[in-house]
């Protein structure tokens, strides 16, 4: 996670002095800019999001409103940017759904890779995997090693079919070769008492959800997903000490149609690197569990690419589909 976070911090910082945006792109926005949010109010995007327009609003001087679009796991929303005007007034929020959708939804009504550029990844977050404090295992090597001695036995809890913490799953039933029952929920609220009960033995969810239960001792902590250890949990190690290159984190980024000019682009990427990289920003993100980033287009772009190529390989493996 700090490798990741520091290595495109550090790649944004460069580029962004670099980028000139072109001569359009001066003097905007010059009205208002609608912030689309592609589930419903609640929870870290959202949060996210209204920080994000409460910081750019400072930066641009315009109102940057906020606009819930939600439906069909977050399609409703990231195809109404795709239809919008590519002028940089509206512009959407993208979850790990944006990299996962291509492959477990085949009647996506666009082409992500032809009718959305990606801005900038404006933060990433660390999700974690606990578990019922009976079960016999207590780090990934005996999860594993458990799984194995059971097959089909254990169960584990997400938000839903699809999901990105449900991906995370499946990637690691692929790369452990092992075998686990998925329980979908709607909402990983009501599955925290299922899985402290020990009813489903292990929730998949982001860090900072099930902090509250691992600190209460509700819930034992077995490894994050990230490439590293979370820095407010260091002592919860990541499953590529176990399993090395796993990596799986929940990513926010901002998006626009693809012909929206390049200059544009640069400029309102560049906006946002700014308004991640601000103090205040930073602090209030450390506390919805979120790191900054504010990459450059070119690397949201290669991110988005890499992630559709990686997440069809787990789709396959695991024969998942949504209408």
């Amino acid at each position: 996670m700090r490798g990741l976070s520091r290595i495109l911090i550090g790649l944004a910082v460069v580029a962004a002095a670099a980028l000139a945006p072109a001569a359009f792109s001066q003097g905007f926005p010059a009205k208002p800019v609608r912030l689309i949010v592609p589930n419903s109010p609640g929870g870290g995007t959202d949060i996210l999001a209204r920080l994000l327009a409460q910081r750019l609003q400072e930066i641009w001087s315009q109102p940057v409103v906020v606009d819930y679009r939600p439906g069909a796991g977050t399609v409703t929303g990231t195809e109404y940017v795709v239809k919008a005007a590519p002028d940089g007034y509206t512009l959407g929020m993208s979850l790990s759904s944006l990299v996962i959708n291509p492959s477990v939804r085949p009647n996506l009504p666009y082409d992500t890779l032809k009718d959305l550029i990606g801005v900038s990844i404006t933060a990433v977050a660390p999700n974690v995997i606990t578990a019922t404090p009976s079960l016999e295992a207590n780090n990934m090597a005996e999860l594993i090693a458990l799984a194995k001695k059971n097959p089909g036995k254990l169960s584990f809890a997400t938000a839903g079919t699809g999901s990105g913490l449900h991906m995370a799953a499946e990637l690691l039933k692929m790369t452990a070769g092992i075998e686990m029952v998925h329980i979908p929920y709607k909402g990983t609220g009501p599955a925290y008492p299922d899985v402290i009960a020990g009813r489903v033995q292990l929730i998949f969810d982001p860090l900072f959800s099930s902090l509250p239960y691992i600190k209460a001792g509700k819930l034992k902590p077995l490894a994050v997903t990230s490439p590293e250890r979370s820095r407010s949990t260091p002592d919860i190690p990541a499953v590529a000490e176990t399993l090395p290159g796993f990596n799986v984190v929940s990513t926010n980024g901002i998006i626009v149609p693809a012909a929206t000019p390049h200059g544009l682009i640069a400029k309102i990427s560049a906006d946002f690197a700014a308004a991640v990289r601000n103090p205040d920003m930073r602090a209030r993100m450390s506390e919805i569990g979120l790191e900054p980033v504010g990459s450059t287009p070119e690397q949201y772009q290669q991110f988005i690419r890499s992630e559709i190529e990686k997440w069809a390989k787990v789709v396959k493996f695991s024969g998942i589909r949504l209408e």
